[in-house]
């Protein structure tokens, strides 16, 4: 099928407009029509969120590089979540390179339409949809800009009867881009992000920007799983360190975010993926199948995000609000450790002009426990570029509204905030360690 048939046959399958599985709540976001909102916007917000409030858990699986292993991750984390008694739905929205139905074992499966809309592909109880389903050729490109990518999601989101699921687990392609951007924005309230690497420094770097886009869409981050984590003997078991190892997990507690467990590589993990056998059912008497299990411990306990303001009101409202970004400075310069600077830089930003409005400087208030997070909230303060900076004051700084960005180079306030608006800011470790 090519790319303008796939798109057609999108279009065509459309399902009957939905009302909310819950009754006709006036008080739901999708009854209440926005201000300048078309005919046909409302009506196509209104099928997508009727898709989504019958689907507790979203969770986006993402990775900063290619070749780490995302898919693997994602699909092993959907089926964990399904020998959980769970019922979980699996998204491939990689447009460019599908390859959940080769690793679900689905290559050929055919979409069926009902009244509904578009039917998931049921992988013995695990609900699968992907782009590939809709390829007639194998070795067919797709050869797509972003707005084309952006309404292929939306509607692989709004016309597929995914029905009541405990989970959406959705498999992103590889960096920050259109794909990922447009589920952040047309999904809402995701409940997280599982963010995939390797031990090696050169993937590992490109975490950080991930775990830095998913704050800058206000996408909670679940934590950071290391992939090929050292090699598995096949025959005794034993873990050869082949990389560096501790990458993900250094990064992790850099970043302020959970680790969620150490994938090795295990030669049965690459045949099941080519076979089209999901690793964590074939081979769950295994020590990485625990491993994987482990992994959706924190994804269990979630709660539902219904509480929380939908996506795109965070996003409009952070393009809307101006940004007031605090540096700590010594000599005209970053200062290593936030807490024992004697000065700061107070930077007014306009995010959407992507320009700074006005800079001060203050002076630091005396050192007491616990008083910066408060001293600077009130005075307007909404995010921190720091050298470094403790968990306990990142959870402080958290907890009073504060964003904070760590591993920050020792350059000028002006530089730092233009480098962050820019989305080029490169963070290094936090050498912070208390």
């Amino acid at each position: 099928m090519r790319p303008k048939e796939i798109e057609k046959d999108l279009e065509e399958n459309v399902g009957k407009p939905a009302t909310c599985p819950t009754g006709s709540d006036k008080d739901c976001s999708a009854a209440k029509r926005k201000k300048g909102e078309s005919d046909q916007d409302f009506a196509d917000r209104q099928a997508l969120e009727s898709r989504l409030c019958r689907i507790h858990r979203k969770i986006v699986v993402l990775s900063g590089k290619g070749g780490v292993g995302k898919s693997t991750v994602a699909v092993n984390i959907a089926v964990a979540l399904l020998m959980a008694g769970k019922r979980v739905g699996l998204l491939d929205i990689d447009i460019h390179g599908p390859s959940i139905p080769t690793m679900m074992g689905l290559e050929g499966a055919k979409l069926q339409n009902s009244a509904d809309g578009l039917q998931p592909v049921d992988a013995d109880g695990l609900m699968v949809m992907s782009l590939g389903f809709m390829l007639g050729d194998a070795d067919q490109a797709v050869i797509w800009r972003g707005p084309m990518k952006m309404g292929a999601i939306k509607q692989l989101l709004k016309d597929v009867s995914w029905g009541d699921l405990d989970y959406l687990v959705i498999d992103s392609p590889p960096g920050t881009g259109d794909e990922p951007l447009s589920v952040c924005q047309l999904i809402g309230n995701l409940d997280g992000a599982v963010v995939v690497t390797t031990p090696q420094k050169v993937a590992a770097v490109d975490v950080r920007k991930s775990i830095t886009f998913c704050r800058q869409l206000g996408v909670p981050v679940l934590g950071v799983v290391e992939n090929m984590s050292g090699f598995a003997c096949p025959k005794c078991g034993e873990i050869t360190q082949i990389f560096s190892s501790g990458g993900g997990k250094r990064i992790a507690s850099d970043m302020g975010v959970p680790f969620l467990g150490s994938i090795p590589m295990d030669v049965a993990i690459a045949a099941s993926g080519d076979s089209g056998r999901p690793f964590v059912r074939h081979n769950a008497a295994s020590p990485t199948a625990e491993v994987m299990r482990e992994i959706i411990r924190p994804l269990l306990a979630l709660e539902p995000a219904a509480a929380a303001a939908p996506m795109n009101d965070k996003i409009e409202n952070k393009e809307k609000a101006n940004m007031k970004i605090v540096i700590p400075v010594v000599d005209g310069k970053l200062s290593t450790h936030f807490g024992h600077c004697e000065r700061f830089a107070l930077i007014d930003v306009d995010p959407k002009e992507k320009k700074i409005i006005k800079q001060d400087e203050l002076k630091a208030p005396p050192h007491e426990p616990g008083l910066l997070p408060k001293w600077l909230a009130e005075r307007g303060a909404n995010m921190i570029i720091a050298g470094g900076m403790g968990q306990r004051a990142q959870a402080l700084f958290a907890e009073h509204g504060i964003e904070v960005v760590i591993g920050a180079p020792a350059e000028t306030p002006e530089n730092l905030v233009n480098s962050y608006l820019a989305g080029t800011l490169q963070s290094g470790d936090n050498v912070c360690d208390h």
